[in-house]
């Protein structure tokens, strides 16, 4: 068996120790299967959701985070290799860029140039770090730990986890992201010589609460996005309040449509036995909800109480991902004594 030895340029400082401890697990809740979602500067915007990867072949920024950032003189250099995904699905990149990446902070910062293959596919994340990156920064994650150590000089840079970030973007839940802005140098190096990267804004892509606008006397409040330009926001709260009567802010006010307009019947086949459905138990929580559902459809008129109903279905309660419940109705019986409609949308 033959032994293999890796050679190391003697110019080269020897790389510190990179190891973790106990003390690397103060602040992380435990146990927990989160994803490492740090946020990194690249190209001197500060990008938050990105999620280190060290099973991706490649180093992956979306589309929609190249567009916000808003750079120009950088172009995309094409690329033909499709990318797959664990389901086996093809995704066409729309090219490759090369950007300057920068982790930790100062003293321990450390910047590097790393090619992204650009992609146009929704996901919760800005980006992703894989493998070329990882190797390109000598760097070394713990998801246990929650961290991400990397070389620099003698010393040893770190990246925290983005904890309550990882787990709304492992829940697909996150917001529109803002701006903040400030000015900045950066220092790069390249083939032995420091470049320094010109002085320009700094966009920090992060999340931000919507604004809460009061739009007329009887306290009526709208949500809107707190990244919106002055003139933009201005020109948005006149337009809502000159159209509040569009708005229904309360279910009292949801009336439906009158009969004289519109009427819906339903077309029975003939000769369908009526379904009395038999009345179901769902234990006291969920009897709970119910009964606050109901009684919520009857203080706003969209329902009345029938003594002797030709037809009765159950109500079926469905978890929704907030947590909550949606109340449904079993209506399967009734479909099926109902004629089906080949085309019950138009063709478009």
């Amino acid at each position: 068996m033959e032994n293999f030895e890796i050679s190391e340029e003697s110019n080269l400082p020897p790389d510190p120790i990179i190891s973790f401890g106990p003390e690397d697990l103060r602040g992380v809740v435990a146990p927990h299967n989160d994803a490492l979602v740090v946020t990194v500067t690249i190209a001197n915007y500060d990008v938050a959701r990105i999620f280190v990867d060290s099973g991706s072949s490649v180093n992956v920024l979306f589309k929609g985070t190249l567009d916000q950032m808003k750079m120009e003189g950088f172009e995309l250099e094409p690329i033909s290799t499709p990318l797959y995904g664990f389901t086996g699905h093809a995704i066409r990149p729309l090219g490759q860029i090369f950007l300057p990446v920068s982790m930790g902070n100062d003293p321990r910062r450390v910047t590097k140039m790393v090619s992204f293959t650009v992609v146009d596919a929704p996901s919760s994340y800005n980006g992703i770090l894989g493998r070329p990156a990882m190797k390109d920064f000598r760097a070394v994650a713990s998801t246990y730990h929650q961290k991400l150590k990397f070389p620099v000089g003698r010393e040893v840079g770190m990246l925290r986890r983005d904890h309550k970030v990882a787990r709304r973007c492992y829940d697909g839940v996150v917001r529109e992201e803002g701006k903040k802005t400030r000015v900045e140098v950066s220092m790069i190096r390249r083939g032995g010589a420091m470049l320094t990267v010109a002085r320009r804004e700094v966009q920090t892509l992060e999340e931000e609460e919507p604004e809460v606008v009061e739009l007329g006397v009887s306290g009526e409040k709208l949500k809107i996005a707190a990244d919106l330009e002055i003139e933009a926001k201005e020109k948005l709260i006149i337009c809502l309040k000159a159209n509040l009567d569009v708005f229904a802010w309360s279910v009292q006010e949801l009336r439906g449509i009158k009969p004289a307009v519109m009427e819906h019947k339903l077309n029975l086949l003939s000769g369908v036995r009526p379904v009395k459905q038999k009345k179901r138990h769902f234990g006291p929580d969920k009897d709970k909800v119910i009964k606050e559902e109901i009684g919520e459809l009857l203080w706003a008129g969209h329902i009345r109480e029938v003594q002797f109903s030709t037809w009765l279905s159950n109500v079926v309660l469905v978890p929704k991902s907030s947590g909550r419940w949606r109340m449904c109705v079993d209506f399967r019986d009734l479909n099926k004594a109902c004629p089906k409609d080949c085309y019950p949308l138009p063709r478009i």
